[in-house]
């Protein structure tokens, strides 16, 4: 379900306020691990 959340944040269908308290560090973790990824990404181009 986090992944669900995730996705939808990246595409913009949703925030992170949207997303059920219970699952928010998870989804947030998710959210900065693709980011740390996309940045590494960039930077060894």
């Amino acid at each position: 379900m986090e992944n669900i959340y995730a996705d939808l944040i990246k595409k913009g269908k949703k925030t992170i306020d949207d997303v059920p308290k219970t699952l928010k560090k998870k989804v947030q973790a998710i959210l900065d691990k693709k980011e740390d990824e996309k940045v590494k990404e960039i930077l060894t181009e």
